[in-house]
């Protein structure tokens, strides 16, 4: 037990001294989501406890935690809970992390198989700390999600890798079977909600893992809410078109603090509806856009679909 004198880290100690931004007191009825009371829940809570991992769904307060869990939906967090970069929208800590646990691989594919999931979705904490970003780390963990678990399908959703040279490849080679790294908003908008990454790195490291390994599917998604306007949306689904990216995500962003980014507004279903097919009309095999949409949000059933659609796709072209 820590001290009681100690002072408690601050979550977002670079926050800390921003001035407040109005938070909406009401969400629109489509964003309230019911608490998460099920049996399954608390099931999945204690074999992601069991095994000491720490998910997204927890650290990013994901709206759809309730209804993931309770189907044994959990993402997992790799590399700790603490990141390097301080994005304005992000509700994950900021600070300097620790080592890496050389029994998380392990861990995560013994979790993986107790949940039995046919389809896994990893994440991690920017790690701008380490020589390749932690690019090695994520390939051992879907070594050990293939070795205790084979017949699991594995999605990445990873860092940026910004000058970590060789860390895209590296992870491209262990081959995943979805490869996703979010631009999380729109160009105009980067030094204020993503200051520590670039946009054109992020579409340049989307169209290498096409180049590394064409089969591989890859993603990609934005929030909106930010202060984007449609037509720069439509321009980054053409950006990630030119990129060879097969499916986009769209979902609302929620303000996690007063600390944080704030709302400009909440875009309805019916617009989420019309950018959805929209997107489709780009040539996405698979779109996902809803206000509660999140990047691994159904992505076990969005991958079958996604994986229908090439095959389609292909006896279409055959």
């Amino acid at each position: 037990m820590a001290n009681q004198s100690e002072t408690p880290r601050l979550r977002h100690p670079e926050k800390a001294h921003k001035p407040d931004n109005p938070v909406w007191k009401k969400k629109p009825d489509w964003i309230r989501v019911k608490a998460p009371v099920s049996p399954e829940y608390h099931a999945t809570r204690e074999i992601v406890r069991e095994h000491r991992l720490n998910t997204v769904c927890e650290e990013a307060a994901c709206p759809n935690i309730g209804e993931c869990w309770a189907k044994r939906h959990a993402t997992m967090m790799i590399m700790g809970e603490i990141c390097t970069r301080a994005c304005s929208f992000c509700n994950v800590s900021t600070g300097k992390p620790g080592a890496l646990d050389p029994f998380e691989p392990t861990n995560v594919g013994q979790a993986v198989k107790k949940l039995g999931l046919q389809h896994v979705v990893i994440t991690s904490v920017d790690r701008d700390d380490l020589p390749d970003g932690g690019a090695g780390h994520f390939v051992e963990v879907i070594e050990a999600i293939r070795d205790a678990s084979p017949d699991t399908t594995v999605e990445i959703l990873t860092p940026d890798f910004l000058r970590k040279e060789g860390a895209i490849e590296t992870v491209a080679a262990a081959k995943p079977d979805v490869f996703n790294h979010n631009l999380e908003t729109v160009p105009r908008l980067y030094q204020q909600v993503r200051p520590g990454a670039r946009y054109f790195h992020s579409l340049r490291l989307l169209d290498r893992v096409k180049q590394v390994d064409p089969e591989i599917f890859t993603k990609s998604g934005i929030m909106v809410g930010l202060g984007e306007s449609r037509d720069e949306v439509m321009q980054v689904m053409d950006d990630l078109r030119s990129a060879s990216v097969d499916f986009m995500t769209i979902g609302q962003y929620l303000q996690p603090t007063p600390k944080h980014h704030p709302i400009d507004r909440f875009w309805t279903p019916d617009e989420f509806s019309q950018l959805e097919r929209q997107a489709r009309a780009k040539g996405f095999l698979m779109v996902s856009a809803s206000p509660l949409t999140r990047s691994s949000y159904h992505a076990d059933e969005d991958f079958a679909q996604l994986r229908s659609a090439r095959q389609a796709q292909l006896s279409a072209a055959g």
